[in-house]
């Protein structure tokens, strides 16, 4: 090696153990991944390079991470700054309109698979599709299926739209401005799905000041916001079922901790059950199906 590699590889090392003490004290605890993983995208190389010390730094490779690492110290979602998230093995562009897809909604796409593996064919309504996570997921892995997404973001279905393209799914999902069952496109009703599922806003309003930065700053609160108690949604939700659900078919929910119980008891009062809870890997039911 020398010793114009040596100073490049120290330079890299400072830079990052630089970055690293700014992020960590902003709090942010995923300080050494997020530091090396904006590196990555400021240099345009893969993060093993990073690790490896393979990466150029000009002028212009320095400017831009330190862009990264301000937008990251002011606890932006790592998500929003690379501009994408993974879930279900796909790649979603995820941009403020939307929210950040999260691990243990893939709870919601593994049960719908699983009711598709015996209705293949089956009419599939997502309501609040957001950045199309759980819709195109479900589209990628099951290719019979009637699919229908529904937003009452317009920002937020361009975002779904765009991942439709992106994943060669762009003619596999209908999009429709929806706020819940009602239509705001001018289109037709929705009709009657097999299968319908959800990941609704179920944050109780006043708790949403109280989570994480990235949280409460940054993702749309419109997506967050689940009325007095959370359960806003819900209750749109099972006054719907009669209309839209078949009479055979399956409802699959996420849900707040905590909340099993009372969205349990509002689908049961609004005459449907029996209820299953699915729990997530911490042992949370995460997710309620009528089964």
């Amino acid at each position: 090696m020398t010793r114009a590699d040596k100073a490049a590889r120290v330079s890299l090392r400072d830079l990052l153990n630089d970055a690293v003490a700014t992020l960590q004290q902003a709090g942010i605890e995923s300080a050494r991944l997020d530091a090396e993983l904006m590196l990555a995208r400021a240099a345009g190389v893969s993060r093993i390079q990073v690790i490896t010390g393979d990466v150029v730094l000009g002028d212009a490779v320095r400017s831009a991470y330190a862009v990264l690492v301000d937008r990251r110290a002011a606890r932006e979602p790592l998500a929003y700054i690379l501009g994408v998230k993974e879930f279900y093995s796909l790649e979603f562009a995820v941009t403020p309109a939307v929210l950040i897809p999260r691990p243990e909604t893939e709870i919601v796409v593994t049960a719908a698979l699983d009711f598709l593996a015996t209705r293949p064919a089956a009419r599939v309504l997502d309501l609040g599709t957001g950045s199309g996570a759980i819709a195109l997921a479900i589209a990628a892995n099951a290719p019979q299926a009637l699919i229908v997404a529904g937003d009452i973001s317009d920002a937020a279905l361009a975002v779904a739209r765009h991942n439709a393209e992106h994943l060669g799914l762009g003619g596999r999902v209908t999009f429709r401005n929806a706020d819940c069952f009602d239509v705001r496109d001018g289109g037709a009703a929705l009709g009657r799905f097999d299968l319908i599922v959800s990941n609704p806003p179920y944050i109780v309003d006043q708790a949403i000041v109280g989570l994480q930065p990235e949280i409460a700053r940054w993702e749309p609160r419109l997506a967050l916001t689940g009325g007095t108690d959370g359960l806003d949604f819900y209750r749109r939700i099972a006054a719907g079922l009669p209309e839209y659900l078949a009479t055979d078919g399956r409802l699959i929910v996420e849900i707040g901790d905590g909340q099993a119980t009372a969205v349990t008891r509002i689908l049961l009062d609004a005459g449907f059950g029996p209820i299953e809870q699915l729990r997530d890997p911490s042992g949370i039911v995460r997710v309620l199906t009528i089964c």
